[in-house]
């Protein structure tokens, strides 16, 4: 009970409730302006967090996300330009609703639903995190390696549109992992003579710049068409019987976002389909989603947030970043001083749980916040995403100079950025890039020190039973594909 009390004590200080309050705004405007994507954001917050205690630090990351999943949620329902790729598995139906001139409709029920499913994941996130610790805490070096695997292979396999563009980032952030001197040999790889290199790739300035320098190159360089808004009626009218009607939809969303979110390297984007595809196969009118059913947007609104939640699971339990997000969120945990993992359980329970609460206060945010920026949505979306692009782009110099105070960081971001760039335009994904480069160095480490302890024997990673089931689900991620793969090859053969 003391651990719970402390957590509650950070996270009512006056330093962290002010942290979420602007996080949550900034979120909430940054997502509802089209072209900026909470991703985009939370790399950009990453810099001022370097002055912040970690409760209010990682809270505030929380808060943002957690706002800007929500409204993304806004230009797609006003104007079709969904603001998140999870917003596009519902974009047609709220879009639909603003035909039919109830937009204030669509965006109260995409507000309650992602308010629902995030509480739910948080709920999720607070009773599955400390068990799965607990289990945790007798996992060698072969298990962790097979989780790292893990985490890759759904993050190129699962995860990307296309495998082969999947495999292909994530090689790319394998590369990137490898640069600098060999932990175990202490020799120099792909360093070319570069002292800066032989530290490594810095994390921080390459994220910023693969997830913000694109933004700023595409708003420069994208035409922008005048935007016409619709009028609002009132948001919340109505909302009490429709969500009475549907709560199945909306209890199955934050379950089903609750699952998929916890998986290394799904997401809320994957969640959101997800759910809408069981949706349309349970409902008694499926022909009518994408025309304005309601059902699609409740379920699969409540399941991306419920997975924004849950990513978080893998991430403090493991080490392992659930999403984009929690990818950037672990390398602000080393820079805190916290390890993720199962210890940090143990060494920092009243930091982990003050995490989680934060989490909770920001998810009951958005009914209040997402009332308000509703109402402004018709001012924000009349402004034009390439009047932004400075301000961001000073953030990202300013933010990758911070870390070391040297140039070095500054011209990591930008040449990250071009790369994120050319990934963008040619539809490679960049999270397994991103994935990569997290835990290259752990899955290096822990087959080496296996090898190590075995000698040399391969029979290590199969010799535990949970190595064991590991191995076995991570051969089905990459078998099962190729077999579907060539079944349809037969099938298409004469």
């Amino acid at each position: 009970m003391n651990v719970y009390w402390e957590a509650l004590v950070l996270v009512t200080e006056p330093a962290t409730l002010g942290a979420i309050l602007i996080a949550s705004l900034l979120g909430i405007t940054l997502g509802a302006i089209p072209g900026l994507t909470a991703v985009m954001g939370v790399a950009l917050l990453i810099p001022i967090t370097f002055f912040m205690d970690p409760v209010p630090a990682i809270a505030s990351i929380a808060s943002l996300a957690a706002m800007a999943i929500f409204a993304g949620d806004i230009p797609g329902t006003l104007l079709r330009i969904p603001g998140t790729p999870a917003s596009a598995a519902y974009v047609e139906d709220g879009y639909a609703m603003t035909k039919a001139g109830k937009p204030e409709r669509a965006l109260g029920l995409s507000m309650v639903s992602a308010c629902v499913g995030g509480v739910m994941g948080v709920i999720a996130l607070m009773v599955a995190a400390p068990l799965l610790a607990r289990f945790a805490t007798n996992f060698s070096s072969v298990e962790y390696f097979w989780l790292a695997l893990l985490g890759l292979s759904c993050a190129a396999i699962i995860a990307a549109g296309s495998a082969l563009k999947g495999i292909v980032s994530l090689l790319f952030g394998l590369w990137v992992a490898t640069i600098g001197i060999d932990a175990v040999a202490g020799q120099p790889r792909f360093t070319f003579g570069s002292i800066e290199l032989m530290g490594g790739v810095s994390f921080i300035p390459a994220m910023i710049g693969m997830f913000a320098l694109p933004e700023v190159l595409r708003n420069l360089t994208a035409r922008q068409p005048r935007i016409a808004t619709p009028t609002m009626g009132p948001i919340l009218a109505g909302l009490g019987a429709t969500l009475r009607k549907r709560w199945r939809n909306l209890l199955r969303g934050g379950a089903v976002g609750s699952l998929v979110g916890a998986l290394p390297g799904a997401g809320a984007d994957i969640a959101a389909w997800v759910a809408y595809a069981i949706a349309r196969r349970r409902s008694a009118t499926p022909e009518a989603f994408g025309k304005g059913h309601d059902e699609g947007l409740i379920e699969a609104g409540a399941a991306n947030n419920a997975a924004l939640s849950s990513a978080w699971v893998p991430t403090l339990v493991f080490g392992i970043p659930g999403d984009s997000i929690t990818a950037i969120v672990i390398g602000v945990l080393y820079l805190k001083g916290l390890e993720p993992g199962p210890i940090i359980f143990v060494k920092s329970p009243e930091l982990v749980y003050a995490i989680l609460f934060a989490f909770l206060l920001a998810n009951l945010l958005l009914i209040p916040l997402g009332w308000a920026v509703i109402r402004m949505a018709r001012h924000l979306l009349r402004i034009p995403p390439a009047y932004f692009a400075p301000v961001v782009l000073a953030c990202c110099i300013v933010g990758s100079f911070a870390i070391n105070n040297t140039s070095y960081g500054v011209l990591t971001m930008l040449a990250f950025g071009v790369v994120g760039w050319i990934f963008e335009e040619n539809r490679i994904p960049i999270a397994p890039a991103i994935l990569g480069i997290v835990l290259g160095g752990m899955l290096e480490f822990n087959f080496v020190t296996s090898m190590l302890k075995s000698r040399g024997d391969l029979a290590i990673f199969v010799s535990r039973p949970v190595a064991a089931a590991l191995a076995l689900i991570v051969l089905m991620i990459w078998v099962l594909p190729i077999m579907r793969a060539m079944r349809s090859r037969r099938k298409e053969s004469p």
